[in-house]
């Protein structure tokens, strides 16, 4: 009998039984809430908070306790809104590694960040001079778990993969310490000691060991995040450790010029141009030495001689220098992963040209795609004593298919290599299981088609299910079609224009050109090794051709990929049937062992239960049918009845997606203009509503 699926009352206890301490804490908060009215009434307006609040002037009256109790109560019911969702991270570190493990991570975090801000606090004010915000923080008080929360998310930030781990590492520690230079508050400080404790815990933020497209990637949203925050405190009113401002109230000049240059030097960064990193120290190193001389002469007069001597506040440079000193000390760390200089192809030797290639392919062998590695605009990386073929696009080098060569595994490790290096995001396109397999745990693949494989020893075309092939080739019979298989050179010039008018005309009926990358043209077509199948009538006319790449073992043709299929307009109507099957059996009797009829972009039979990519991945094909009906070419196909080999698109993380996505746009019409993509779209609309 089949399990029926979970019904909410045991999926509520499930998540009960999983998540004790978490929903306890919770539960008692409200209850607290309730049970002091702080759930509708400002607690810190309220008799009880004095007797509750943590901070230095509750410790200094020996009120200890106040740093547990504290804990369940919330100073504004505004602050539930906050709160409640804030124990998520705790949840998700209960879930991982048990109640007892979530509970001593909050406690040992909030009582932590609760003392280490009061003695910091303390050990600010006993100096000679006087420190404004200190001295305001050494006389506050706080309610609420917001440090023992805050240590979780830290501790769940730890559980993650090694790449999100360090992005969501830095995400945090971003808000943290913006909060503290730009806002300032108590809680702002314990939110940063939580933290600070399970960094040196857990030793979890280890950002030297990230790979160098992940460091170029820190470095170009941590300078995209000091513009942003440069804005907004230009605009918001801000209270921290350097003085209160109020909008406008900085130096207008500098911020203006530090956006313009982070605007100039970002792409660099995330492509580890070295150029863009000069920039970016240079820049840090001016807004850090411009900090230092402020804080000097304020140091050395007072707040009122400074501002009066600058024109403006000082305090917004103040705050943005601690964050400058931050980044510039990152980019001399990582200095290593801005070492680009602008160059077009990628690797080091002497160029590839195509004959290498075809020498290659006709040693070592190749998959079903291969052959289009030799066709113009690729270009090539020299990797495991063989090649990796690719296009640069969008800062992305696409790999096409599989690496041509004796060995793959370091093939895919080296091109990996040289195109980090080279700042641009590697990845696979139509690669196969093999490649899969080789590539560095933690990429990510996605299915992009079913290469379509029919195996040529024994082929006949008998029973039920060659049905619609057998009367193709019948009825071709009866209408004296015939079938040649055939070269572009050995074809007189009739013929070549005859072809040339078909594809011209197939080419025409749609709103975006004919598209490159593995699909190819009439160009290569032409090529020597290439074949044709001609489907000639009676007349002497052509109603449709096929082309046939060649697919190489080890020293010789094991097979032929399908690439172009064009057909005339008002001739033989089931041509396709007719060709391919009389070229099944032509390869067949000449020894070949495989025929591909290649894969239909976006038409994988994905199963039931494949998730949210497959679903985006059927809407795509859904809209893009009236205009290239690549499933239904794919249902075509099912009627040689092939097998199925998977090909993907192996990539390093979600991140990269969006390049991906225009490269591949780009590679595959690299020629299409706005008006044309917007003609295309109409026909979307069109087709789907017809």
């Amino acid at each position: 009998m089949a399990q029926l699926p979970p019904t909410r009352p045991r999926a509520l206890g499930v998540v009960l039984r999983a998540l004790p301490g978490t929903l306890g804490m919770v539960l008692v908060i409200l209850i607290v809430g309730i049970a002091s009215q702080s759930l509708w009434r400002p607690f810190e307006s309220q008799p009880a908070w004095d007797a509750v609040a943590y901070g230095l002037p509750a410790f200094t009256e020996g009120r200890y306790w106040t740093a547990v109790i504290g804990a369940f109560f919330v100073s504004h019911p505004l602050v539930y809104l906050a709160t409640v969702p804030s124990f998520a991270g705790m949840a998700y570190l209960e879930w991982k590694r048990g109640t007892r493990v979530a509970l001593s991570y909050f406690w040992i975090g909030h009582l932590f960040a609760v003392f280490a801000s009061a003695l910091f606090l303390l050990l600010a004010n006993l100096g000679p001079w006087t420190w404004p915000w200190a001295r305001a923080l050494a006389d506050a008080l706080d309610v609420g778990p917001s440090g023992g929360t805050i240590a979780c998310i830290a501790a769940a930030v730890g559980l993650l993969t090694s790449m999100w781990r360090v992005r969501g590492w830095l995400i945090l520690l971003s808000y943290l310490i913006v909060s503290v230079l730009f806002w300032g508050a108590l809680a702002d400080l314990e939110h940063l000691f939580g933290a600070v404790l399970i960094i040196v815990v857990d030793r979890s933020l280890r950002i030297h060991r990230a790979s160098l497209r992940e460091q170029r990637l820190i470095g170009f949203v941590g300078i995209i995040a000091l513009g942003a925050i440069h804005v907004l405190t230009s605009v918001l009113p801000t209270s921290g450790p350097f003085g209160d401002t109020e909008p406008l109230d900085g130096t207008l000049w500098g911020t203006a010029l530090d956006i313009a240059l982070i605007v100039l030097m970002a792409a660099g960064l995330h492509r580890g141009r070295r150029w863009s990193w000069v920039l970016s120290l240079l820049l840090a190193a001016v807004n850090v030495l411009a900090a230092g001389l402020i804080l000097l002469l304020l140091l050395l007069t007072d707040a009122a001689t400074t501002a009066e001597a600058l024109g403006a506040n000082p305090a917004p440079d103040l705050a943005s220098g601690v964050l400058w000193l931050l980044a510039l000390c990152y980019f001399i760390a990582t200095r290593r992963a801005f070492r680009v200089r602008r160059r077009t192809t990628i690797g080091s030797g002497a160029p590839v040209t195509s004959d290498e290639v075809r020498a290659l392919l006709r040693e070592h062998g190749g998959g079903t795609l291969s052959w289009m590695a030799t066709w113009e605009g690729m270009d090539y990386v020299r990797a495991g004593g063989g090649v990796v073929a690719y296009q640069r696009r969008a800062g992305v080098a696409l790999a096409l298919a599989d690496p041509i060569g004796p060995d793959r595994a370091r093939a895919v490790t080296e091109f990996i290599g040289a195109a980090e290096r080279s700042g641009a995001i590697p990845c696979f396109f139509s690669a196969d299981e093999k490649t899969r397999a080789l590539v560095p745990s933690g990429w990510k693949s996605l299915v992009v088609a079913d290469d379509t494989i029919v195996d040529l020893p024994g082929l006949t075309f008998t029973g039920k299910a060659w049905g619609a092939v057998r009367t193709a080739l019948n009825r071709a019979g009866r209408e004296e079609m015939t079938f040649r298989l055939t070269r572009w050179g050995d074809e007189p010039w009739g013929i070549q224009q005859q072809l040339r008018a078909i594809s011209e005309s197939w080419v025409g009926d749609k709103s975006l050109p004919e598209m490159g990358f593995t699909l190819g043209s009439l160009d290569e077509a032409a090529d020597g090794e290439v074949r044709l199948a001609l489907a000639v009538s009676s007349r002497g006319d052509v109603d449709g051709f096929l082309s046939w790449l060649p697919v190489f073992g080890a020293g010789e043709i094991i097979g032929w990929t399908l690439d172009l299929m064009r057909r005339r307009d008002g001739g033989f109507g089931p041509v396709m049937e007719f060709l391919i099957g009389s070229s099944a059996a032509a390869f067949r009797d000449e020894g070949a062992r495989v025929m591909s009829l290649s894969g239909a972009p976006l038409a994988h039979d994905y199963p039931a239960d494949a998730g949210m990519i497959a679903q985006l991945s059927d809407k795509l094909a859904e809209a893009l049918e009236p205009v290239y009906g690549f499933r239904s070419l794919h249902r075509f196909k099912e009627k040689f009845h092939p097998r199925y080999e998977t090909l993907y698109l192996l990539y390093r993380d979600e991140a990269d997606l969006a390049r991906i996505g225009a490269a591949l746009t780009r590679a595959y019409l690299p020629e299409a203009t706005v008006r044309q993509f917007a003609g295309a779209g109409w026909e979307l609309v069109r087709g789907r509503d017809d």
